[in-house]
């Protein structure tokens, strides 16, 4: 979500000090929730400044880029593997715990798929669909 702009924490902290309004009153004519009117007053009153925090950058990536290179290796070796058991080869590989979810966000990022090793072709269909097919005209 993006930062509200300077200019509109400016208006409500002018607001506050202008008139007595509870901060509730003023999430409601600002349309904003009551937490940030909070948040945003006791900042200012802390350090004295509007601008937006930053952000945290998130949790960092628990395996190494060798690492990655040897789960692409492995999808490579055997693409019908489950999540479950591409984390587990992994595991042994690289001693790294990761989640099946982290795997599976780490497959879409190098644009690999998982999907299973058909045993016929896409274009094959079973006997009794083309004739229903055939028979109604149906394709």
């Amino acid at each position: 979500m993006k930062a509200y702009s300077i200019d509109l924490r400016r208006k409500i902290t002018d607001t506050y000090e202008q008139e007595s309004i509870s901060q509730r009153k003023l999430a409601e004519r600002f349309r904003v929730a009551p937490s940030f009117i909070h948040k945003l007053l006791k900042q200012y009153k802390v350090s004295g400044t509007l601008e937006p925090k930053s952000h945290g950058g998130g949790q960092s990536l628990k395996l190494t880029p060798e690492s990655i290179v040897i789960l692409a290796e492995l999808v490579e070796e055997k693409n019908d593997a489950t999540l479950v058991q591409l984390k587990e080869k992994l595991y042994e590989q690289t001693q790294v715990q990761v989640s099946s979810s982290t795997i599976s966000r780490l497959l879409t990022r190098l644009g690999l798929t998982r999907k299973k090793k058909r045993f016929k072709p896409v274009n094959d269909k079973p006997s009794e669909f083309k004739t229903y097919g055939e028979s109604t005209g149906i394709k």
